[in-house]
């Protein structure tokens, strides 16, 4: 094999294409990902954007990162580091608050205070999604069947996954209706008090996508916290030291130790595809490289209507990839401040903990639903719901001394703005965040020495996050499994020969999983052989 032809090239240097590259790398594959701006990760890295900070840009907190990715490729020893943090603090508008307590019988005391009734109804509730959970789990590990095909071995993978998911028994009407439904519906089962929904729910309409807890078909994010098991070796979720990069970073370091190539301000102009057949890409820099498999981490809209082209597309394909829903409508605003902002609804005496490092603003349904109608034509939600986290509370390595980071996720915006260019739109956006933290933390106006607001179009500009979409397109039952990305080829395929996509645009998609990098790798070193 030459200097310049590979086993394997990879277009983004996002997680998910470390992931790839570092399991290929360990089977024996010599892999080289190469990457258009000047740090890896994608959208989980952390940049100086001041002197002296290390802000996570796009994803903030480390949840879903699977723990067979974090043990096979050996994070840990490679330098990631998890910091627990507190739970997250939900302030009320008249006043009271309520704390998110990952033990269960705490978070039912919780709720009981709100209502008794609910209090009592909430470890069915677990119960329920609990007995869901496992396969979610099993499933996110599923290589996509092509359910249209007559192929005998396509025929013959359904069968063997109907075979492997027959113990799905009575739970698989229940499991439609996680998909189908609304979460505010399906939370309906059991519950009857509007913030104990809210709380619920919040995930539904504020992590990511473009919807509200009303939406049909978000009832499926509902199963979000029990998709990763926190009792493995692997350990809990929490702050990453040092940023997000620091999930990336390992990730990289243990590619490396295996062979692993990277290049960074490595842009791809385009995928070569002869005679049906992807060979290699084409830089920026007019450099060629080879390889016997081409893999893109790039979104899917950007892989196929821009590095190879619409007209060189199957029509069908073509247009299932332009349909592909991927307008976002949150935002992300990173601060400096040169002190904590103080939430008058926290009493760290009765709270049991120090300080609020998550807080999250949006307590009834309502307010949820206005925000994202709002966006819906074309405004700036007048309340945003918002995540407001301090991570520097719990990693001293973030902030100059003395002063602190936080990184706020919040929605809803509209993408395209009705009345005003987001030149104009930021600065609404900005002081419309502040006006609705102020409501809870009198005077943190004063204290923000420097900020980042990013649109969903910066989102889009700076990450290549098509819409904004930090899911590269919605997570809803016509665009999941094996419909994502397109009919016919969610099993990480594409219709050119050895093309492969391992990006967030496939099974299961978004959120830094670690998971769609994991299954390309299987399918390709297959395909390899």
């Amino acid at each position: 094999m030459s200097q310049n032809e590979y086993d394997g090239v990879i277009v983004g240097g996002g997680h998910n294409a470390l992931v790839c590259g570092a399991y290929m790398a360990r089977a024996g594959k010599r892999v080289l990902v190469l990457e258009r701006r000047p740090m890896i990760g994608g959208a989980a890295v952390s940049e100086e954007v001041w002197p002296g900070y290390k802000v996570s840009i796009a994803s903030f907190i480390m949840a879903l990162l699977q723990p067979k990715v974090i043990l096979d490729l050996e994070l840990k020893k490679y330098g990631m580091e998890v910091l627990p943090a507190p739970p997250l603090f939900m302030p009320l508008p008249e006043g009271g608050s309520v704390t998110l307590w990952p033990d269960q019988e705490k978070m039912r005391d919780e709720i009981a205070r709100l209502s008794p009734a609910d209090g009592r109804a909430y470890l069915d509730y677990r119960k329920h999604m609990a007995g869901l959970a496992p396969f979610l789990q099993r499933l996110l590990w599923e290589i996509p069947p092509n359910v249209g095909s007559r192929r005998p071995k396509d025929l013959l993978a359904m069968l063997k996954l109907a075979v492997r998911y027959w113990d799905i028994g009575p739970k698989f009407y229940d499991f439609y209706d996680v998909l189908t439904q609304s979460a505010y519906d399906y939370l309906g089962r059991w519950f009857e008090n509007d913030t104990v929904k809210a709380m619920l729910s919040y995930y539904a309409g504020g992590g990511g996508g473009n919807g509200s807890p009303k939406t049909p078909a978000t009832a499926y994010a509902l199963l979000r916290p029990f998709v990763r098991d926190h009792g493995t070796a692997a350990g809990g979720p929490g702050f990453i030291r040092g940023g997000m990069s620091g999930i990336s970073e390992a990730i990289a370091a243990s590619g490396r130790a295996h062979g692993l190539e990277i290049r960074t301000n490595a842009e791809v102009r385009r995928i070569i595809i002869k005679n049906g057949q992807a060979t290699g890409v084409e830089l920026a820099s007019g450099d060629c490289i080879n390889a016997r498999a081409v893999i893109a981490n790039a979104d899917a809209k950007t892989t196929f209507m821009k590095l190879i082209g619409k007209e060189a597309l199957p029509t069908d394909f073509a247009a299932a990839i332009e349909n592909f829903r991927t307008t976002s409508s949150v935002f992300k605003i990173n601060l400096a401040v040169t002190k904590l902002p103080h939430y008058t609804a926290f009493d760290p005496k009765a709270a049991g903990y120090d300080y609020p490092v998550q807080v999250r603003i949006g307590s009834s349904i309502d307010y949820l639903e206005r925000a994202f109608d709002e966006s819906k034509y074309g405004g700036i939600a007048k309340s945003p719901l918002l995540t407001v986290m301090a991570p520097s509370v719990v990693d001293d390595t973030l902030a100059p001394p003395g002063m602190h980071l936080l990184s706020i996720f919040g929605g809803h915006v509209a993408y395209d703005l009705k009345d005003m260019d987001w030149d104009q739109g930021r600065e609404i956006l900005y002081d419309r965040v502040m006006d609705t933290i102020e409501t809870y933390a009198p005077g943190i106006r004063q204290t923000v020495a420097h900020r980042q607001i990013l649109a969903p179009p910066d989102l889009e500009r700076i990450l290549c996050l098509p819409g904004g979409h930090v899911h590269h397109g919605d997570i809803t039952v016509d665009q999941i499994f094996f419909r994502r990305p397109a009919p016919g080829y969610a099993d990480y395929r594409t219709p050119f020969k050895n093309l492969f996509l391992c990006s967030a645009s496939v099974h299961p998609g978004g959120g830094v999983t670690g998971v769609p990098g994991h299954n390309a790798a299987k399918v390709i070193l297959g395909d390899l052989k």
